[in-house]
């Protein structure tokens, strides 16, 4: 008697069949790779609030059924044709930035993430809320083989966001890097925040003092004469980071100080109102 190995033709997706409907748990046909993409056999997707555009319809242009997801790790299963960088079986992700077209003026300046045809994982086509995804090789990052795939998921968006955030801060090593927001986003700014060499501390009073420290030390080393008149109120040498869930108002008065805003949630203050959508996407 043989035994004849039977391909799996389908699959599970989660996915959103209309603008404010519940998620829908169907099967599907496992998709072919068409040139110059890759399927990729999900093993972790992280859940980011961005998701919600998706979920409340709220991103322009998005064609239903949806599947949402930006935050995959998994591994190569089939290339398409033209692939020749990437290989059946190496580790990848995809993360929000889910391609470009290479052509428009962004793209020829090198600046990718403002691509006039720019392409988002999970909303310009279906992400990993599924267990078999393609996408482009321009959207593909490799994953190394020590890195558990749910620990590399988030990395992937968050992770990302806020390395950004403070590579772009201007901090040095042992500067001090304020937090604002513990979410999704400020709870990995610790183990960024260590391997770039930078001191830390969140929105509290023991930061507060700490701040005060650092910026005493900063003027006794600079021979600054010491202030005479009342205590100095809390400055913060550096904010590379924050999470805006509320209207909120700060006030960095060293002169070293610097803000950077990341994962804004499209909610505004009372100085200044945008929508959200204007800066983090098309508008």
């Amino acid at each position: 008697m043989t035994t004849a190995s039977v391909a799996l033709s389908s699959m599970k997706v989660a996915q959103i069949p209309r603008p404010g409907a519940e998620y829908q748990i169907v099967e599907r046909e496992i998709p072919k790779p068409t040139a110059g993409h890759v399927r990729i056999r999900v093993q972790a997707c992280g859940v980011c609030h961005s998701d919600v555009f998706v979920k409340e319809g709220s991103w322009p242009g998005i064609q239903y059924p949806r599947v949402p997801g930006h935050e995959v790790a998994g591994v190569i299963d089939e290339v398409g044709a033209g692939v020749t960088t990437w290989k059946s079986g190496q580790r990848v992700g995809v993360g929000w930035h889910g391609g470009q077209d290479g052509t428009c003026p962004q793209c020829r300046r090198g600046d990718f993430g403002h691509c006039q045809n720019l392409k988002v994982a999970g909303i310009s086509y279906d992400g990993g809320y599924q267990q078999y995804m393609l996408a482009p090789v321009e959207a593909l990052v490799a994953i190394p083989d020590g890195l558990d795939a749910a620990e590399a998921a988030p990395l992937l968006c968050a992770g990302v966001t806020t390395y950004n955030a403070l590579r772009h801060s201007g901090a040095s090593p042992g500067d001090l890097v304020a937090v604002q927001g513990i979410g999704g986003l400020g709870h990995l700014r610790r183990p960024v925040r260590e391997q770039v060499g930078l001191q830390g501390g969140s929105d509290r009073p023991r930061l507060r003092e700490r701040a005060d420290r650092q910026a005493a030390r900063s003027e006794r080393v600079h021979r600054q004469p010491p202030e005479k008149t009342a205590p100095r109120p809390w400055r913060a040498r550096r904010v590379s980071h924050s999470v805006l869930s509320r209207p909120v108002c700060l006030s960095l008065r060293h002169p070293a100080g610097g803000f950077r805003s990341a994962g804004a949630r499209g909610q505004s203050g009372r100085s200044v109102e945008a929508p959200i959508r204007g800066f983090v996407g098309p508008g």
